[in-house]
């Protein structure tokens, strides 16, 4: 027992907390603290806590909050018979304290001493049952009250009492009478599954599920209590991604959050917190999500209502991510800019991640339909407005499907652009621009119909419709030809350098300066004329010095950069010191902002300079080199949930020097160090030799940032620069370019000076263990960087390793990778224990068979022997059941490896069939790689496959009527089968009805867009004509056109194919 001394020392410092002054309260804090250092500060502080009636009742909870806080660290100091005595009153205090805020504190001690008692206080478990069992509604509430507050000694101690607590104490506790005992068991019960969401044993408390739910709606409805609903919304998202989670549970999870999230009386938080159930829940579950049709339907409807009625601008998910807009619309309306969520940015924000995790077939459908109705909605701009804009947001996910279906899509996006709304209009933009990023190749055959339309929005009255032309620009002019931009090139220049001059808007500027990037990166050098101007508009802009005007100054940068490399070193050379000192004077600076342009400038002006950017490494290289090794996280205090008096726990006690601290990431800084990664490399990639003396400390800060750091983008970017660090030794040792054999391994032949060997061999170490991360965009980086090595230094690379990458990328191709396995484990456990065919193409499986088709290039011969364990993992890829993008994607690889290795012995079981399939594909980039597989393996294999000639030659011929020629993937499809074609003929021309197949084949002349099959097709024709074909012959005037288009000034045929059809033409008197 304390001395009333110390009670009373103690309770006047208490008084002193409690009071409105600043420095009472800290010069108390400051004589506590020993204090309380001292374990009879224990029995003081419970003295008070015991004296209702002699002390005040604000006092006594402030000692019921420093016992709490330092009741762990002296408890063990007293003997057993003190112990046992104090948790004996704590009980009894509980039991009789009246006060709510004290009996919480009270509570509070209860939980931590469980913690350290855990089982052995049987006492405090039968008060609880007792306590549960009263026919008092406030004892019932504080059973449920410690249950809650105890639940890690709960979860880790008690699960031999789980079945009775389920059946005895939460199943009568959501049922009770009163509403603040129902409350408490919802939160109870609800922080118990969030404990254990990853373990089974959540699966004896998910039958309570439905009716905890039911309890939030009835309180809601009935007390408009919002905080069980918060509640109840945590532990939904706890759940999302527990294996014990089925299609009845996740049902139950979604409706009730849409119920939330479409509920116009909440808080907005509250409603947001709902939304992000459902988008964690489609990313946790989806298949299991996406098969329920009339769950996604319902989800859908009230997404799109939701944009619908917002009168908010639908193309917010661009704008209000941009600082300098919010800076702008913040001056326009006097009002401070508040950065939350709004119905519209929740509504979009969980469509894109339906759109992105669901399975197209389940997602692509039914969201489309809703895009169109609304946009047939003549009456009403609101429902054209929420079309248009959904459109824009599922773009990138769906963008397998939509790429497909974008001759039914355009003409209403088109339409939309030109729409009597301003909010229409500048939604029809924001589609644009994302149909423009995310459906490449196919969006760049509309640049005749999107460049005018774009370049009239340019001039719109409304700001926000140019910001979003601009944008659409920049999205659309990325990938374009210059044959495609050149008739607005000037017209574009002048309209975007004038919206620079003219607009006071910096977000305007911003997207202006973006979109002049693009203009250029597709313009190429017929850009050159306009880069002086451009340059003096960037200079004013790199000048900027006030801070707000940065990421302006910072794109100016960029822009720079961009132009470099659209007109090539010798335009640019007049430029270069400037943009670098602009750069450099960036670094100097406190904003990350301008070192990621910076580092962005660096990378693209290396590529361009070359060995003339080798100057500066000494300066810059040990700069990139310790951003890339810095921390850009750091230790902070972790926040509590009752943060009174933090100065006053005992975290600064020598037994607790690390405890209560979290790790706080800066994401700016992140985003540099990614910068600093593609900087190096790109350095390493193009400077030649003058690079080697750096090699070995980039090396030791990019393995340990590989190897070491938790976030994906960083090893991601790790993968991605790694392979040029082997280039410098290249260059260094080699003279650029290592000469080798295709599976040629021998080490006397070894072609490897030493230094290139080790570098060489650190590498693919480092990219191996990449290979395994669970990260699929890092496994991809990764296994692109194994080929470029092996193709680069060949055979000799894989010396000692060949297994171990074999064994790899067999691996990803059988789902058995870390990364896949992670992927797959949730809905298998929760759902049939099967991991059925997903319809979404995974961009890394891309990857993957590229470097199959790298390792057969390098190794040659000696990959036969593994081709029957990987045929079978590529092929199931092009089953009909797979996307687009996966079939295509097998067809080619098949087709490559054809291309390199004898397969002969696989013809009639595996390639046969698969090409078979693949020509009659209803998609033409699966039926050009399928061609192209037709007319390598009749190359390779001749004779062998003269009883299939028939066979192949009639599943070619559908390929010659393709007459959609606009279209790049339809017009590769017929130059492929031309190709193939050829190659047959030349492989076996006695067994190919030249008669018949010459027609076609000349008709089809010349390609249109694969210029790499030009020498296949003229070889064959001029084989053809050197033998005197009579079949060829008879086809004179035909041939006579096609040689006088692939000689001509404008023609793409290479120069030296074009001698050897001159001097034909000239022998058959054409010329």
């Amino acid at each position: 027992m304390a001395s009333q001394e110390d009670v009373s020392q103690m309770a006047s410092l208490l008084l002193a907390l409690t009071q409105p002054n600043t420095e009472t309260i800290r010069q108390a804090e400051v004589a506590l603290k020993p204090i309380l250092k001292d374990p009879r500060s224990v029995p003081a502080l419970f003295e008070i806590i015991k004296g209702r009636g002699v002390h005040a009742d604000s006092v006594r909870h402030v000692a019921s909050i420093l016992l709490r806080k330092r009741v762990a660290s002296h408890y063990s100091k007293f003997e057993s018979p003190q112990q046992v005595e104090f948790r004996k009153e704590l009980l009894q205090v509980l039991a009789s304290e009246t006060e709510r805020p004290v009996r919480g504190g009270v509570v509070g001690i209860v939980a931590q001493l469980a913690k350290q008692e855990s089982t052995s206080w049987e006492e405090l478990w039968q008060f609880v049952a007792a306590a549960a069992g009263d026919a008092n509604g406030q004892a019932r509430e504080l059973a449920f009250w410690l249950l809650q507050e105890t639940t890690e000694t709960v979860g880790l101690h008690l699960q031999a009492q789980y079945n009775n607590m389920r059946d005895t104490l939460f199943a009568k506790g959501l049922q009770d009478a009163e509403a603040p005992v129902q409350k408490a068991a919802v939160k109870a019960l609800g922080q118990l599954m969030s404990f254990l969401a990853s373990e089974p044993d959540v699966q004896i408390f998910l039958g309570q599920l439905p009716l905890m739910l039911q309890v939030s709606v009835a309180r809601l409805q009935q007390d408009e209590d919002e905080e069980t609903v918060a509640t109840v919304l945590d532990v939904l998202y706890d759940l999302a991604y527990s294996p014990s989670i089925g299609p009845d549970q996740l049902k139950d999870m979604v409706q009730f959050s849409l119920l939330c999230l479409q509920n116009t009386n909440m808080d907005v938080t509250t409603r947001d917190s709902a939304a992000l159930v459902i988008a964690t829940l489609a990313e946790a579950k989806p298949k299991t999500f996406g098969k329920d049709e009339a769950l996604v339907a319902g989800v859908l409807e009230a997404l799109f209502a939701l944009i619908e009625n917002s009168p908010e601008s639908a193309a917010g998910a661009l704008l209000e991510s941009n600082p300098a807009w919010r800076e702008d619309e913040d001056e326009d309306d006097d009002d401070d800019y508040k950065d939350t969520p709004t119905e519209t940015s929740m509504a979009q924000g969980t469509l894109d991640m339906l759109a992105c995790e669901l399975p197209k077939k389940y997602i692509f459908t039914p969201s489309m339909t809703r895009c169109m109705s609304r946009l047939a909605n003549t009456q009403s701009p609101a429902a054209r407005k929420a079309g248009i804009a959904c459109l824009g947001v599922i773009a990138e996910g769906c963008s397998e499907p939509m790429r497909e279906h974008l001759p039914d899509l355009m003409p209403h996006v088109l339409k939309a652009a030109g729409d009597g709304d301003a909010q229409v209009r500048e939604c029809a933009c924001f589609a644009l621009g994302q149909i423009s990023e995310h459906c490449q190749p196919e969006i760049l055959g509309y640049s005749s119909q999107i460049l005018p339309i774009v370049f009239q929005l340019l001039d719109d009255s409304t700001m926000s419709v140019q910001a979003t032309s601009c944008y659409v620009l920049e999205m659309f002019c990325e990938r374009l030809e210059p044959d495609a931009v050149r008739p607005l090139l000037d017209s574009l220049v002048r309209k975007l350098a004038g919206m620079l001059e003219v607009s006071t808007k910096r977000a305007v500027q911003e997207m202006a300066v973006a979109a002049l990037a693009a203009t250029a990166v597709a313009a190429e050098a017929e850009f050159t004329p306009y880069i002086a101007g451009t340059a003096t508009l960037m200079n004013k802009l790199m000048a900027l010095q006030e801070e707000r005007l940065y990421s302006l100054r910072g794109r100016a940068l960029e822009c720079m950069g961009h132009m470099a490399i659209a007109v090539g070193k010798q335009a640019f050379r007049p430029y270069f010191t400037a943009t670098m000192q602009c750069a450099c004077e960036g670094l100097a600076t406190e904003s990350t902002d301008l070192h990621e342009f910076a580092y962005a400038v660096f990378a693209n002006l290396a590529k361009v300079m070359g060995e003339e950017f080798a100057p500066v490494l000494p300066e810059l290289v040990p700069h990139l080199v310790k951003v890339i090794g810095a921390n850009e996280g750091t230790m902070e205090k972790a926040a509590e949930e009752n943060n009174q008096f933090n100065s006053l726990d005992d975290s600064d006690d020598e037994d607790d020097e690390n405890g209560g601290y979290v790790l706080h990431v800066r994401t700016a800084l992140l985003e540099a160090k990614k910068g600093a990664i593609t900087a190096i490399g790109e350095m390493a990639a193009h400077t030649g030799s003058a690079f080697v003396p750096y090699l070995e400390q980039v090396m030791e800060v990019l393995s340990e940032a590989g190897r070491t750091h938790w976030h994906p983008l960083i090893k991601c970017e790790v993968g991605e620069a790694l392979p040029s660090m082997v280039v410098p030794s290249v260059a260094a040792y080699h003279g650029g370019e290592v000469t080798w054999e295709k599976g040629d391994a021998n080490p006397e032949s070894n072609p490897l000076n030493q230094h290139t060997a080790a570098i060489t061999t650190a590498v693919l170490a480092e990219l191996m263990e990449l290979m395994n991360d669970e990260d699929k965009e890092t496994v991809g980086k990764a296994c692109e960087g194994v080929q470029s090595v092996i193709e680069l230094v060949g055979p000799h690379a894989l010396s000692g390793i060949a297994t171990e990458v074999l064994k790899l990328t067999h691996d990803l191709l059988m789902r058995k990778a870390p990364c896949q396995q992670v992927d797959d484990a949730y809905e298998a456990v929760a759902g049939s224990g099967e991991v059925e065919d997903d319809d979404d193409h995974e961009t890394m499986m891309t990857a993957v068979c590229d470097l199959v088709g790298g390792l057969s290039r390098v190794m040659g011969p000696h990959f036969n022997q593994y081709l029957n364990e990987f045929l079978p993992g590529i092929l199931s890829y092009a089953k009909s059941s797979r996307p687009v993008s996966d079939r295509s994607m097998a067809m080619g690889c098949v087709s490559e490896v054809a291309q390199e290795i004898d397969v002969s012995d696989y013809w009639e079981s595996q390639y046969k069939p698969a090409i078979l399939q693949g020509l009659a594909d209803p998609d033409d980039n699966v039926k050009r790689n399928a061609a192209f597989g037709c007319g390598v393996c009749s190359e390779k294999l001749g004779e062998k496959l003269v009883a299939d000639y028939p066979l192949l030659l009639q599943a070619l011929s559908p390929l010659f009527s393709i007459q959609n020629m606009n279209n790049e993937s339809s017009a590769a499809c017929r130059d492929n089968a031309v190709a193939a074609l050829s190659r047959m003929i030349m492989a076996l021309p006695s067994h190919v009805p030249l008669a018949q197949v010459l027609p076609p084949l000349l008709q089809a002349l010349p390609l249109q867009t694969d210029m790499t099959e030009n020498e296949t097709v003229y070889t064959c024709l001029l084989g053809l004509l050197q033998m005197n074909q009579p079949e060829l012959l008879a086809n004179s005037e035909h041939l006579k056109r096609v040689f006088l288009e692939a000689t001509a000034e404008t023609s793409k045929v290479a120069p030296e194919i074009q001698e050897k059809l001159k001097l034909a033409a000239e022998s058959m008197g054409w010329a």
